[in-house]
């Protein structure tokens, strides 16, 4: 089993939001310290890479995009394999 290292560090929070971050972990039968780190692996985690950043862009700018047909199903279907 592989270990990970843990570095211990000290954070200031409002008082008010540790309380209910320890309800929301105490309801999920976790450690503060275990549901806080869970949150923040998940915004990590949650950024887009740079692939997607880029697709993101040229679908708002409409950069590889084709109009489809959604009249009906058997249109859309036909439109998606159109060039």
């Amino acid at each position: 089993m592989e270990t990970t290292a843990r570095v211990q560090t000290v954070l200031h929070f409002d008082y008010q939001l540790v309380q209910r971050l320890k309800e929301a972990a105490r309801r999920e039968r976790r450690s503060l310290n275990n549901y806080i780190e869970n949150i923040l692996y998940n915004v990590i985690e949650e950024q887009p890479n740079q692939e997607t950043i880029q697709a993101i862009n040229d679908a708002k700018n409409g950069i590889g995009m084709k109009a489809v047909d959604t009249s009906s199903l058997e249109a859309f279907m036909k439109s998606l394999d159109e060039e």
